[in-house]
């Protein structure tokens, strides 16, 4: 039984609110008339400017750095949408934050990303949009639906454009992952671009010894294309485009993530890199060095945009993959 009306009210946090408005602009509405602020001490602030009654309200926040202050901003703008008497509230989270504490990795470790699901959850939200998360079992942990985007596709597109078909020798070109565990994201994404797949694999001999970094993979004299879901630091991305030239010997090196949270050296990292492009989807805003002539950003608001029109809709979200 449907218990929402036939509009569409989308609101924003202080995240991303560009992204926001693109997204809306898509749709062909208004972006929410909606305040989200601080008080002096910190606490967030939420006022609705506008009636949400039984509408289908789309709240848009990726929870980027400051992750806790993004996080909490949208667990108050659920509570505020629920106590208005919200027909259903979906949160479209473009990048969950959290999502790499997904288990226990040593002995009383929390399980972060279980915690925020049920936040999530506890404050109202009645589904849930996100993109690439860090991993796919994490949408076990919601009791509410949840539609997850894959960037893949977009990268798809770009370097097929990039490097069209029938211009080049297939053979010339090889997809890596830059560790184990992201192999079967860049399987699925070497498939769709009909390349070959090589793997970075680092380890550590012993303690207080330097990572041995060694190719899986054929890649000498190739240009190879690392793919990855996020980079934070771009330490092991950038080890990893070192490892390819200097002991594969590639011959050139792209990369692709679809969050670039770029947190500390990061963009440094890029810079001094082999990489010759570091492209990454918009899920996250570019904050820090916006002059890097390396670092690319593909917009994925109309995709986002047909999601929730779909979602709206009650229809299929597929022809989106």
């Amino acid at each position: 039984m449907i218990t929402y009306g036939d509009h569409i009210k989308v609101f924003t946090g202080n995240s991303n609110p560009e992204f926001a408005k693109t997204i809306c602009k898509e749709l062909g509405i208004d972006l929410g008339n909606s305040e989200v602020k601080t008080f002096a001490d910190g606490e967030v602030s939420v006022s609705l400017n506008e009636t949400v009654r039984a509408a289908d309200v789309f709240l848009i926040q990726s929870t980027c750095k400051p992750v806790n202050n993004h996080l909490m901003e949208l667990l108050v703008m659920i509570d505020a949408c629920r106590r208005a008497s919200a027909g259903r509230i979906t949160a479209v989270i473009p990048y969950f934050g959290y999502a790499r504490q997904d288990r226990k990795a040593k002995s009383r470790d929390p399980i972060s990303a279980k915690l925020v699901a049920n936040m999530l959850t506890a404050a109202g939200a009645n589904r849930v949009l996100t993109m690439d998360l860090h991993a796919a079992q994490i949408q076990g942990f919601f009791d509410i639906p949840v539609d997850h985007l894959l960037g893949n596709p977009t990268f798809v597109d770009y370097y097929l454009n990039k490097f069209p078909e029938g211009s080049y020798n297939h053979d010339e070109f090889v997809v890596v992952s830059p560790d184990v565990g992201s192999v079967a994201r860049a399987r699925a994404f070497a498939a769709k671009v009909h390349m070959g797949l090589a793997i970075v694999d680092k380890r550590r001999q012993k303690a207080n010894v330097c990572e041995v970094m060694n190719v899986i993979g054929d890649v000498a004299g190739k240009t190879c294309i690392l793919y990855d879901d996020m980079v934070d630091t771009a330490g092991s991305l950038c080890n990893a485009a070192k490892a390819l030239v200097e002991v594969g010997g590639a011959k050139a090196v792209y990369a692709c993530a679809t969050h670039g949270v770029l947190s500390g050296p990061a963009y440094d990292r890029i810079e001094d890199s082999p990489i010759e492009e570091m492209v990454f989807l918009n899920t996250i805003p570019q904050t820090g060095n916006t002059a890097s002539g390396k670092i690319k950003f593909l917009d994925v608001a109309p995709i986002f945009a047909r999601a929730i029109s779909h979602v709206h809709g009650g229809t299929s979200i597929a022809d989106l993959f």
